[in-house]
């Protein structure tokens, strides 16, 4: 099999004024026919052939492009979607198998879009929008159904929450997140007649409060000196059950604890909560 014409030195989609080369660049390379991506996918899988890996992915960065299109709306650099769903591709290069029947751009196009929806998540704003896999279907769900509809009624909203089988609270929670705008924390908004004051003029931070981070040391500093004058009042054993139990920073077992001592568990356990309850009582008297 005679190997594809590529490119010798293949722009970067991301670098500066080269995406248009990039995708003539990409076009040009010529598609593979069957019998070419079969081969070059059992040079992979059997021989580890770095040479057909690189092959099978060149002949596929055109899908790619095609693919990063489809989020344009997303108001993300079509060169970092690009760039994201190659990761995708050589992914799903590595994992195709050529026996199962299906050309590697089916395979490949869930990895792809797994590599830029993870992308989209992370950048489309400064607060993540979706955490959890729920989220995240509803996201790109939600975003293709109000770009075709606009604000969603409630009757779309019903629909579209029984179609992904999530409760329609979750998909109002999601349309607030998407109407949600990034503001900087200290930067004014408005003109200078009605500029609206930035959110470092308003918003409080009281941890910085000195009388409450002193308020805090003290209290935190009384505590202690309570418990360490309760526990002196304990036995040495039911001490250092206490101190093993609660205190260390490697805390030991119950059983550990009955065999140094050489009692059973049970015995350990019982002894620890009366231990505790004479430190409650100290405590509280005090």
């Amino acid at each position: 099999m005679g190997k594809a014409l590529v490119p010798a030195n293949l722009p970067s989609p991301t670098g500066a004024g080269s995406l248009n080369a990039y995708i003539h660049a990409v076009n040009r390379i010529p598609v593979l026919s069957v019998e070419q991506e079969q081969e070059l996918a059992r040079r992979l899988r059997d021989e580890e052939d770095l040479d057909a890996a690189r092959q099978l992915v060149l002949a596929h960065l055109r899908f790619v492009v095609h693919v990063a299109r489809g989020y344009a709306g997303y108001g993300l650099p079509l060169g970092d979607l690009i760039q994201e769903g190659n990761i995708g591709l050589m992914k799903a290069v590595k994992r195709f198998d050529p026996d199962k029947g299906v050309r590697l751009v089916s395979f490949a196009v869930h990895w792809i879009r797994a590599e830029m929806h993870e992308f989209i998540l992370r950048n489309w704003r400064i607060v993540k929008v979706a955490t959890t896999k729920a989220q995240r279907k509803l996201f790109f769900n939600l975003r293709k159904a109000k770009k075709e509809l606009g604000w969603l009624s409630r009757n779309e909203v019903q629909d579209l929450a029984e179609n992904l089988n999530v409760d329609t609270k979750v998909v109002n929670e999601m349309e607030k997140r998407m109407r949600g705008q990034d503001v900087a924390f200290d930067t004014p908004v408005g003109d200078e007649e009605k500029a609206h004051l930035s959110p470092m003029a308003y918003l409080e931070d009281q941890s910085g409060d000195p009388s409450s981070v002193m308020e805090t040391v003290d209290f935190a500093a009384f505590r202690h000196g309570m418990l360490s004058s309760s526990l002196e009042q304990l036995d040495a054993r039911s001490r250092d059950i206490v101190e093993s139990r609660w205190l260390a920073e490697k805390k030991a077992t119950l059983h550990e604890l009955g065999d140094r001592y050489g009692v059973s568990a049970e015995r350990i356990r019982q002894l620890e909560v009366n231990a505790i309850k004479k430190l409650r009582n100290t405590m509280q008297a005090a």
